[in-house]
C-alpha cells in the first residue's frame, strides 16, 4: 500500500535534512503527532531511504517499560558498549562516554540517529538527546537527530515537550495531520477495489482519519465477507481494529480514557434514540381514515380538526366548545400523588420539586411542545457537554472541553444534526467500550441519566439513557421514563412509549401503579400487533389492586383486546366479573355494560343476550342505563327499523345535552356519531368523532377508539371521497375489516376493478368471525363481483349479507342497503318479480328511517325494477329527493340521473334524457366515479349523443355547469347565494368549484376573475 499523501512533507523535510547532514551540517528534526497518526511509519521510512544513501542508522524505541533504566533509550542506538561502565560513575561522566562514542561512530560515517517515542524516553537518555541536539547543532557534525514524539491532547496536563529548552534555531518540527476523507478512500480501495461506496464511507468514519486504526481495521475485514462495516466489533476477526482502539486509549492515560468511555455510554443513548426514530419513520403511517390507537398526536390532531370549535370559541350544536387557546384535556384523572421529580416548566428534567399529576399514567404535570428535543438542549454544545462529561468521569471540565475540540479536529468525534458531539462510527464507540462489562457499563448509563437529570436536561434523552441502564430504584427513574411515554404519545411514536413502559416496570413500584402502567402497556402492545403480550399483561394488570376507575379501564381494555380476537363471550365475561366488585358504584357499572353492550357486536348470539338484558333494564329501571346505554338503544333502534332519524336524532341531541360520567362519554359520544352518519347529518358526524377521539385517554385501549374510526370511514365513504378511502393503509390481517369494505367499493367506483377483485380474493372467509365487519365486506365484495360481471356471486354475498344482518335484528337499509343491490342483480339475471319484492320491502323500511338518500336509493332501483310510466315517476322522485338532500349525496344523485335518464330514453323522451345524463356524467367526472361516468356516457350513447373527449385542463377543460358557477362566483356571489340561484345543493357547488379550480390551476376565488378573463380574450 502508498504512502499517504499526509506523510510526503514529513519524508521530504527528512530526505532534504538527511542530504545537508551528509554535507556535514547536522540538524535535530522532531516529528510530532497524535498517536496512530504514522510516526514511526515515518522514522522507518526516512531511515530505509538514508541507509539507502550511505548513512548509518541508530535506532531506539522508547516505551514506559523502559523509563526505570538509566540510559536505556540511549544504549539502544550503541548496542552492547565494549567500555564498561563504573555503576559508581555520575551521570555527567556516562553521558560524557556515550556523546564521544556518538562522535567516534559520526566519523566514520554519517549518521541517522532516529528515537522513536522520546516522550517515553528515561531521564538520563531525555536529558542526554537535548545535550547531543545542542553539540550537533553547535559543531556542524555529520549528524541528523531524527525524534518522533507523540502530541495529542490528554486530560492530563502534559510534560514540557523535547524542543522546551532548545532554541528554534537547533530544531526543525513538523506535526503529522490525520488522513483526509480522499486519502482514506482511496487506501480503503486499494485493498477492496469493488467495494461499494457506501461500505467505503463507513471504513472511513470508522476509522476516523487514524492510519493505525484505518490499517487495523481493512486487516480485520480482509479476513471474511462483511457486506457492511458491523457496528460491533463482536464481529471482526481477528481482531486488530479493537486492539489498536485499545491501544490508543492506553496511550492517552486513564482519565482520557474514562471520559472516551463516559462519552461512549452517552452515544449509546442517543444511538438509542436514533434506532427508535428509525423504527418509527419505517412503520409510520400514511394519513388517512384509521389510526392505531388514540396517541397523543391523534389526540392533538383530533382536537385541531374541522368541525372543532370555531375561531370564536363559539358552542357547537352538541356541547360548549372550550375557548380558543384552551390546553388539551390532562391525560391523567386522578389526584396528584407525590414523587421527587417533576419536569420544569420549559421541558426539562429538574431533580427538585413536587410531582406531577399522579393516577394514569403516574405522569408528572404533561410537558408542553417545547420539550421534545431530540437530544437534550443541555448537552448539544460542547460546552454543556462537556461539564456532563466531567461530573460523569470526575475530570475538569475546561480540560474536558479541549479534548472534545481536539478529538472532532482530529476526526475522532463528529456532529450529529441535532448538534450533539458523537463518535465517528458505531463500530468506533463500541470499541471504546470493550473491556466494559455490561454490569459496569449499564450502571454507568444509569449514573449518566441522574447526571443529565440534575442538568436539566430534557426528559426524552435522560429516558433514553435509562433504557439503557438497569432498574435505578428511585422514585425519579419511573417518573422520567412516564412523563417520557407521554411524549412520545403525543409525537404518535407508539412504539418506542412500549419500550419505555416496559423499562419503567422493571423499577420498584407499587402495586396500584404498577395496575396502571401494564394497562397501558398491554394497550400499546395490541396497537402493535403483540396481542399474546397485551392480553397477558392486561390480565396481570386486572389480577393487581388498584382504584375502582382504573380497574374499569383496564377491563375495559382487556374486554376490546379480546374481542379483537374474536373471543367476545370472554371479554363480557370480564367485564361482569370487574362489575360484580363493584358496588356501590354505579356510574362504574354502567360504564362496564355499555362496554359490553358495543363489544357484543363482534358476536351475533352475545349481541341478542346483551342487547335483551339492555332493552330490558331500560324499561323497567331506566336509570341503570345511562345516556350511553340509551345512546346504544337508540343506535339498536335506527338499525332495526323501529324509528326514523329524526326521531333517533332527536332523542340524541337530548342525551348529548344531559350531563355525563367521564367513563360513559367516549361511549355516547361515538354512539352519537353513528347515528349522525346515519341520519345524512354528516357534519354534525364528523365533529363528533373528532370530539370522541380527542376524549379519549392517550395510550389507552378503548372499543369506542375503532368505533370512532370506523364511523370516520363510513363518512367519507358517504361523501363519496374515495381518495380518502384509498390513502388508508390496509391493516395487514387475515380477517377483512371495515377498512377493507370501503376500499373495495371505492376500488370499483374508480374503476381499479381488477385490484378490487384481487383484494376481495385475499380473504378466506371459513372461520372468520360472525361479526358486522364481515357483513360490511360481504357487501362489498357483492359490488365488486356485480362490476366484473359476475352478478350470481353478487347476490350470493348480498343475499349472504342480509341474512346475517337479519339474524343480528339488523333491518334498515342505512346500515346495508343489500336488499336494492341484490335486486339489480335479479333484473340482470332475468327475474325482475324477485327484484321487485326486494325493492318494495327496501322502500318500506327507507321510508321508516326517511332520509333522501335511504329513500332515492329505493325509489331508483324500484323505478328501474318496474319500468313504464311508473317506473320513470319512481326515479323522477328519487331525483327530485336527492336535488334537496344534504351534502354529501351527489353519488347517489348521479346513479338516480342515471336511471332516471334511461327511463326518460325507454319512454322516448331523448331530449330530456340527454340533460339528465349529462349532468350524471359532469357529477360523476368531479366526483371521479368513473364507473357511473362509463354508465353515464353508455347510456349517452344510447339517446344518440356523443360525448367528446374534454381537455383536462385550462378553461377548455370547465364543464358548463363548472364554467357558470365559476363566472357567478367571480363575480362575488357566495357559495350559498349560488346554490340558491342555480338550485343546486352547497355541496354541488362546492364539488364544482374544486374541480374548476384544479382544472384552471388556482387556488383562490380571487383568481378567478382574473383566469377566466383572459380565457374570454383568447376566445375573442
Amino acid at each position: 500500500m502508498s504512502r499517504p499523501p499526509e506523510h510526503h512533507e514529513a519524508l521530504a523535510l527528512l530526505a532534504a535534512e538527511a542530504a545537508r547532514a551528509r554535507s556535514g551540517a547536522g540538524r535535530l528534526v522532531v516529528l510530532r503527532g497524535a498517536t496512530g497518526t504514522g510516526r514511526t511509519t515515518v522514522l522507518e521510512a526516512a531511515a530505509e531511504d538514508a541507509a539507502a544513501h550511505g548513512m548509518r542508522v541508530l535506532r531506539a524505541r522508547c516505551s514506559p517499560g523502559d523509563a526505570g533504566v538509566p540510559f536505556g533509550a540511549v544504549l539502544q542506538l550503541f548496542g552492547p558498549v565494549e567500555e564498561s561502565a563504573d555503576p559508581a560513575d555520575s551521570e555527567r561522566e556516562q553521558a560524557s562516554r556515550l556523546w564521544h562514542l556518538l562522535r567516534a561512530h559520526a566519523e566514520q560515517a554519517p549518521l541517522l540517529v532516529a528515537v522513536d517515542d522520546v516522550h517515553l524516553a528515561d531521564a538520563p537518555s531525555h536529558r542526554w538527546l537535548v545535550e547531543s541536539a545542542r553539540h550537533i547543532g553547535r559543531l556542524e557534525l555529520p549528524v541528523l537527530l531524527v525524534l518522533t514524539e507523540r502530541s495529542q491532547y490528554d486530560l492530563e496536563p502534559p510534560a514540557p515537550g523535547f524542543t522546551h529548552t532548545l532554541s528554534p534555531a537547533l530544531v526543525r518540527t513538523l506535526t503529522l495531520t490525520p488522513l483526509t476523507a480522499d486519502s482514506a478512500a482511496r487506501r480503503v480501495r486499494s485493498a477492496f477495489p469493488d467495494a461499494p461506496v457506501p461500505w467505503v464511507d463507513s471504513c472511513v468514519r470508522a476509522a476516523a482519519g487514524n492510519p493505525l486504526l484505518l490499517r487495523a481495521l481493512l486487516d480485520d475485514l480482509s479476513a471474511g465477507p462483511h457486506p457492511t462495516v458491523p457496528a460491533s466489533t463482536a464481529a471482526l476477526y481477528p481482531g486488530a481494529y479493537p486492539a489498536a482502539v485499545s491501544w490508543w486509549l492506553d496511550s492517552a492515560g486513564p482519565a482520557t480514557a474514562e471520559v472516551a468511555r463516559a462519552l461512549a455510554v452517552l452515544d449509546e443513548g442517543w444511538e438509542e434514540e436514533t434506532r427508535l426514530a428509525a423504527r418509527h419513520a419505517r412503520t409510520r403511517k400514511a394519513p388517512g381514515i384509521t389510526d392505531p390507537l388514540p396517541t397523543g398526536a391523534n389526540v392533538f390532531r383530533a382536537a385541531h380538526a374541522t368541525g372543532e370549535p370555531s375561531a370564536n370559541g363559539t358552542p357547537d350544536r352538541y356541547g360548549t366548545s372550550e375557548p380558543p387557546g384552551t390546553a388539551l384535556p390532562d391525560a391523567t384523572a386522578h389526584p396528584p400523588a407525590p414523587a421527587t421529580y417533576a419536569p420544569s416548566p420549559n421541558g426539562t428534567a429538574g431533580p427538585y420539586g413536587a410531582a406531577g399529576a399522579g393516577g394514569g399514567a403516574d405522569v408528572g404535570i404533561g410537558l408542553p411542545a417545547t420539550a421534545a428535543v431530540a437530544g437534550g438542549c443541555m448537552i448539544s454544545s460542547s460546552e454543556g457537554l462537556a461539564e456532563l462529561l466531567a461530573e460523569l468521569a470526575g475530570a475538569d471540565a475546561p480540560r474536558v472541553a479541549g479534548w472534545l475540540t481536539a478529538m472532532t479536529g482530529l476526526g475522532v468525534l463528529r456532529p450529529d444534526s441535532d448538534g450533539r458531539l458523537r463518535y465517528a462510527h458505531p463500530l468506533l464507540r463500541d470499541a471504546v467500550l470493550v473491556g466494559v462489562p455490561a454490569q459496569r457499563r449499564s450502571a454507568a448509563h444509569g449514573q449518566a441519566a441522574e447526571a443529565m437529570l440534575h442538568r436539566g436536561t430534557p426528559v426524552e434523552a435522560v429516558a433514553r439513557q435509562l433504557l439503557l441502564a438497569g432498574p435505578v430504584g428511585q422514585p425519579w427513574a419511573p417518573a422520567v421514563l412516564q412523563d417520557a411515554v407521554l411524549l412520545a404519545l403525543r409525537d404518535d411514536r407508539p412504539r418506542e412509549a412500549v419500550a419505555l413502559l416496559r423499562r419503567a416496570l422493571q423499577e420498584p413500584l407499587p402495586d396500584d401503579r404498577r395496575q396502571r402502567l401494564l394497562t397501558e402497556l398491554g394497550s400499546l402492545e395490541y396497537a402493535d400487533r403483540q396481542p399474546s403480550r397485551s392480553i397477558g399483561h392486561l390480565y396481570e394488570a386486572l389480577r393487581l389492586p388498584g382504584a375502582s376507575p382504573d380497574r374499569v379501564r383496564t377491563a375495559v381494555a382487556l374486554g376490546t383486546a379480546l374481542a379483537g380476537r374474536g373471543r367476545t363471550r370472554a371479554a363480557v365475561d370480564v367485564l361482569r366479573m370487574v362489575d360484580g366488585q363493584l358496588e356501590g358504584r354505579p356510574d362504574l357499572v354502567r360504564a362496564l355494560q355499555t362496554a359490553s353492550a358495543l363489544l357484543s357486536d363482534q358476536d351475533q348470539a352475545v349481541r341478542r343476550e346483551v342487547y335483551r338484558w339492555l332493552c330490558d333494564t331500560a324499561e323497567h329501571s331506566p336509570e341503570l342505563v345511562g345516556t350511553a346505554g340509551q345512546a346504544l338503544l337508540v343506535r339498536y333502534a335506527s338499525s332495526a327499523g323501529l324509528t326514523s332519524a329524526e326521531e333517533a336524532m332527536g332523542r340524541i341531541r337530548a342525551l348529548l345535552a344531559e350531563p355525563a360520567d367521564p367513563l360513559t362519554e367516549p361511549f355516547l359520544i361515538g354512539t352519537a356519531a353513528a347515528v349522525a352518519q346515519w341520519a345524512d347529518e354528516l357534519g354534525d358526524a364528523e365533529r363528533l368523532v373528532e370530539r370522541g377521539l380527542a376524549g379519549l385517554r392517550p395510550g389507552l385501549l378503548h372499543p369506542m377508539h375503532e368505533a370512532l374510526l370506523n364511523t370516520r370511514g363510513d363518512i367519507a365513504a358517504a361523501r363519496a371521497d374515495h381518495a380518502a378511502l384509498l390513502s388508508v393503509p390496509l391493516p395487514p390481517v387475515t380477517v377483512p375489516t371495515n377498512t377493507h369494505a370501503h376500499a373495495l367499493i371505492a376500488l370499483v367506483e374508480t374503476g381499479r376493478h381488477t385490484e378490487a377483485r384481487h383484494l376481495a380474493d385475499r380473504f378466506d372467509l371459513r372461520g372468520v368471525p360472525d361479526n358486522w365487519e364481515l357483513n360490511r365486506f360481504l357487501y362489498a365484495r357483492g359490488v365488486v363481483c356485480a362490476a366484473t360481471g359476475d352478478p350470481t356471486g353478487a347476490l350470493h354475498d348480498f343475499l349472504e349479507c342480509g341474512r346475517r344482518q337479519s339474524a343480528r335484528e339488523v333491518v334498515s337499509p342505512v346500515v346495508t342497503p343489500w336488499r336494492t343491490a341484490a335486486a339489480e342483480c335479479r333484473l340482470v339475471l332475468g327475474h325482475p318479480r324477485e327484484a321487485l319484492a326486494l325493492a318494495e320491502e327496501e322502500l318500506r323500511l327507507a321510508r321508516v328511517w326517511n332520509t333522501p338518500r335511504t329513500v332515492a336509493r329505493a325509489l331508483r332501483v324500484l323505478g328501474t325494477a318496474t319500468g313504464g310510466r311508473r317506473g320513470l315517476d319512481l326515479t323522477e322522485e328519487a331525483v327530485r329527493l336527492l336535488r334537496g338532500a344534504p351534502p354529501g349525496t351527489e353519488l347517489d344523485l348521479t346513479a338516480a340521473l342515471i336511471a332516471y335518464g334511461r327511463g326518460l330514453t325507454a319512454t322516448g323522451d331523448r331530449t330530456r334524457a340527454r340533460e339528465a345524463l349529462r349532468e350524471a356524467a359532469e357529477l360523476s367526472e368531479h366526483l371521479g366515479a368513473t364507473r357511473l361516468r362509463t354508465q353515464a356516457d353508455e347510456a349517452l350513447r344510447g339517446t344518440g349523443a356523443r360525448r367528446t373527449a374534454a381537455p383536462q385542463t385550462g378553461s377548455a377543460a370547465l364543464t358548463a355547469s363548472e364554467r357558470r358557477i365559476a363566472q357567478l362566483a367571480a363575480e362575488g356571489r357566495t357559495n350559498a347565494e349560488i346554490a340558491q340561484l342555480l338550485h343546486l345543493a352547497r355541496r354541488t357547488v362546492e364539488t364544482h368549484l374544486t374541480s374548476a379550480y384544479r382544472k384552471l390551476g388556482i387556488r383562490r376565488r380571487s383568481e378567478l376573475t382574473a383566469v377566466l378573463n383572459e380565457a374570454g380574450g383568447k376566445a375573442r
